[in-house]
């Protein structure tokens, strides 16, 4: 997936698929000790994408706990 299509996604619904995908990625890990891993490569896209997903939530985060502080009171000035 893109990060844009990642953008759609509501947190709850980031935060259940970052869970299957580190399911996924469990699973393809043990495929790889195995030596039935098919496509080496899907590891990558799977850990980028949960990379994404992460990066996504902390930004959304930041976002929110930012905005109160822009509204708040101007600090006053230290009287010297």
């Amino acid at each position: 997936m893109k990060a844009f299509e990642f953008r759609q996604l509501s947190d709850e619904e980031l935060v259940k698929r970052i869970q299957e995908d580190e399911e996924s990625l469990a699973n393809l890990r043990f495929q790889k000790v195995i030596s039935q891993l098919e496509n080496p490569m899907k590891l990558q896209h799977i850990r980028r994408d949960i990379a994404r997903m992460k990066t996504l939530l902390r930004e959304r985060q930041i976002k929110q706990s930012s905005q109160p502080a822009a509204f708040s009171e101007p600090e006053k000035k230290a009287q010297g």
